[in-house]
């Protein structure tokens, strides 16, 4: 029997999207995949995934660490890490720290091949998916999408960004949630979006199987997943690329 992952929903209203996409430059599609795919997605994040860990600090490039060093590292250099994210968050710098699962690289390297996390990368590069986001965004352009499975569990966040790697081809970013259904306001992991004073002008909550959409660059942020948290926040995030 072949497995349902990544089947769009038909009851979606694009119309109503794109409308909303080219006022703001932002829409958030709730219900997009089918309850069937969207419950397989979800077991594959929180089953059979196995996650690393990435976190940007002292004005470094992003540092990454798969499961296994993720595991072997010493109390002293988690402690570290964490130190160093947290001065760079304090001095107002780019920084985070989340969970990470490089769909790409996996798929590249032959991590698990024929696996569920390849197969989910060929279905976001098929054209179901990238027909829906360039009719939403009206940049028929996009030709390919990049993507990692993300977890931010408690005392995770991503500090504003704008995404401006548009020398990369970088013109849309996503994010499909497959957060519980039961994700509390409180517990944070929200996709903030700031004007030019730094007020909160939208702010999405991350709901089970919607798909975020935001042209790039455009200032963001994922807010503090507080230590309280019960759960972590899951996504499929990436960049949809005209190259």
């Amino acid at each position: 029997m072949t497995l349902s992952l990544f089947e769009l929903s038909p009851a979606i209203d694009r119309a109503t999207a794109a409308a909303q996409f080219a006022q703001h430059g932002r829409v958030q599609i709730r219900d997009v995949l089918t309850p069937e795919s969207a419950s397989n997605l979800a077991r594959v994040l929180h089953r059979e995934t196995p996650w690393g860990f990435a976190y940007f600090a002292d004005g470094g490039p992003p540092a990454v660490l798969r499961m296994e060093e993720l595991q072997a590292a010493s109390a002293q250099r988690k402690r570290d890490i964490a130190a160093a994210i947290h001065r760079s968050a304090a001095a107002g710098d780019y920084a985070a720290r989340f969970g990470r699962y490089p769909l790409v690289e996996a798929y590249l390297q032959g991590w698990a091949p024929g696996g569920a996390h390849d197969l989910l990368l060929e279905h976001i590069n098929d054209t179901p998916f990238l027909d829906l986001v360039r009719h939403v965004t009206d940049i028929p352009e996009l030709v390919k999408a990049d993507a990692q499975a993300t977890s931010f569990a408690p005392g995770d966040f991503l500090s504003i960004h704008t995404d401006s790697h548009v020398a990369e081809g970088w013109r849309v970013a996503y994010v499909l949630h497959l957060t519980g259904t039961d994700w509390k306001p409180d517990w944070g992991g929200y996709l903030n979006f700031f004007d030019e004073e730094g007020d909160i002008v939208a702010g999405w909550k991350p709901r089970f199987n919607t798909l975020n959409l935001l042209k790039v660059p455009q200032p963001h942020h994922v807010s503090y997943v507080p230590p309280f948290a019960p759960a972590g926040r899951m996504a499929i995030t990436g960049w949809c690329r005209d190259r």
